[in-house]
């Protein structure tokens, strides 16, 4: 099933055309994949301030009085509804925002669209820096979620379209790495901030507009994608920034040929692009639009991410320790996410996918087995030091794995397969499915925590062995495949060959040496 690879005829490569990695590629990739900051931060800055005394006495006092009980359910001290809203109500008003941001993009184009996003995030966070009642903290939340379902819709596809095709995998990886970055950069943040008394959190969540000034800036200092401005007609312009971006010594034109083909091809059914992909020809399109992100929010991470303080306090961590736990993840992830930059090019997408994925499963059973044979069912036992760590240390190589695979992969696979005329609505279900699924985790894994006790690591460990069945039989590999050329995968593969036929574009001689299930 993981067959043959495709031959290239003599010559380059093709979809080579003359260009190389340029200072101009690097730093518009750099601007873009900081839209990754906002994400990060927030993923990091929620968990943080929930663990904070100060934050719970102010807006959640209830949590408070269940951790000073005498007798309690470790499993279920943070089981709040109202707190579990505030982290999750981002996710329901970024979801909205990616569904919208298809149809905004085609109009404005994708930087138009990452500064509408840096925008409604720095507003974002002045609200909730400023809040005094749980009403400002939710629509302050709703303000960031907008800002990232604009940014995580425009953000991967602008990396896409813009990187060599040689080196596409590792620059959208980019994304990720400033997710990370700005992970870590929150869980430091709540590091120091919890030791300020009655007013750290409100730091944490104000400077959240950092991440989000350095989108703006970003975003002013780069032109849009050659393909998004042949979109809006602007030939001119998209030669100029493909110029730009490929350097002296590429073939501008007969790449830009081929975008402008595709874009053409794309003007013939300009309008109902989400109507267009539920047709037959863009089944594993949208199969993945919905597979991917879903999949990669059942690894468990996401949660893992956002309430590691609370995970590791019911570890047996102490409040400050817990927060260095945290700080210790986020540096693992953002180290593991460089690796994935370094290998994707190399090894392909299939084989980070499947690697990830085992040592995730090794990793959940272990840390349920020690959950439950410490804390137990009833989670009134006390975790006894060398067991916390042992959770700790498996928690970290889990965000390893995660941070090589799943996490990148997961804004490098949709960025790249839609063709040019579903793209943005193809991204857009991605981003509203990725936000979805985050709303519906973080709103209920508290309480899956207290019902499922430790046997919520035994839940998300099928889920990982289900998804990476269905990469190693469902996925084909896309690296160095130009994204003119991509239908010709799907095309080529064993299952997903019943829907498409392979354009007149993209013929067998058009694509790298890869392996296609």
């Amino acid at each position: 099933m993981a067959g043959g690879g495709f031959p290239v005829a003599g010559g380059a490569p093709p979809g080579d055309y003359g260009g190389g990695i340029t200072f101009s590629v690097v730093v518009t990739c750099l601007m873009a994949a900081s839209g990754g900051l906002i994400f990060g931060y927030d993923i990091g800055i929620s968990g943080g301030v929930t663990a904070m005394e100060s934050f719970l006495a102010a807006f959640f006092p209830g949590v408070l009085r269940r951790m000073a009980a005498g007798r309690r359910d470790e499993y279920c001290v943070y089981d709040s509804h109202v707190l579990t809203a505030f982290t999750s109500s981002l996710y329901l008003a970024g979801l909205a925002a990616s569904l919208a941001a298809g149809r905004v993009t085609r109009a404005v184009g994708r930087q138009a669209v990452m500064l509408a996003g840096g925008a409604l995030f720095f507003a974002g966070a002045a609200v909730n820096a400023a809040a005094v009642n749980i009403a400002m903290l939710i629509v302050g939340r709703m303000l960031l979620g907008f800002g990232i379902g604009f940014t995580n819709q425009a953000a991967p596809v602008y990396l896409a379209e813009t990187a060599p095709a040689k080196w596409r995998g590792a620059f959208t990886t980019g994304f990720q790495l400033f997710l990370g970055i700005g992970n870590l950069t929150a869980n430091l943040t709540n590091y120091g901030a919890a030791r300020i008394p009655r007013w750290g959190w409100r730091l944490s969540l104000g400077l959240a507009a950092a991440p989000a000034s350095v989108i703006l800036v970003g975003a002013l200092l780069i032109s849009d994608t050659p393909s998004s401005l042949l979109v809006r007609g602007r030939v001119e312009q998209a030669r100029a920034a493909l110029r730009r971006v490929r350097g002296a010594k590429a073939d501008v034109d007969a790449e830009l040929e081929g975008v402008a083909r595709a874009v053409e091809a794309a003007r013939a059914n300009e309008e109902g692009a989400y109507r267009r992909i539920l047709w037959r020809q863009h089944r594993p399109h949208l199969v993945m639009a919905v597979a991917v992100p879903l999949l990669q929010q059942l690894t468990g991470v996401i949660v893992i991410a956002f309430f590691s303080p609370v995970l590791f306090q019911t570890a047996g961590f102490g409040s400050n320790a817990s927060l260095m736990g945290a700080v210790i993840l986020g540096a693992v992830n953002l180290g593991s996410t460089l690796v994935s930059i370094a290998t994707v090019d190399r090894y392909g997408r299939r084989v980070l996918f499947l690697t990830g994925g085992l040592v995730m499963i090794a990793c959940q059973v272990a840390v349920a087995w020690i959950m439950g044979s410490q804390i137990g069912r009833d989670g009134e036992s006390a975790m006894a030091r060398r067991y916390s760590v042992a959770v700790l240390a498996l928690t970290c190589v889990f965000s390893a794995a995660f941070g090589w695979s799943w996490g990148p992969l997961t804004w490098v696979i949709p960025g790249e397969i839609f063709p040019v005329e579903i793209r943005s609505a193809g991204q857009g279900i991605s981003v509203a499915v990725n936000l979805g699924a985050t709303f519906v985790l973080t709103q209920t894994f508290l309480a899956m925590l207290c019902s499922f006790k430790y046997a919520t690591f035994l839940y998300y460990a099928a889920w990982v062995a289900v998804m990476t069945a269905f990469v190693w039989a469902f996925l084909p590999e896309t690296k160095g495949v130009p994204l003119e050329a991509m239908g010709a995968v799907w095309a080529r593969h064993w299952y997903w060959r019943r829907f498409v036929q392979p354009p007149p574009a993209a013929k067998d001689a058009m694509l790298p040496e890869v392996l296609v299930n």
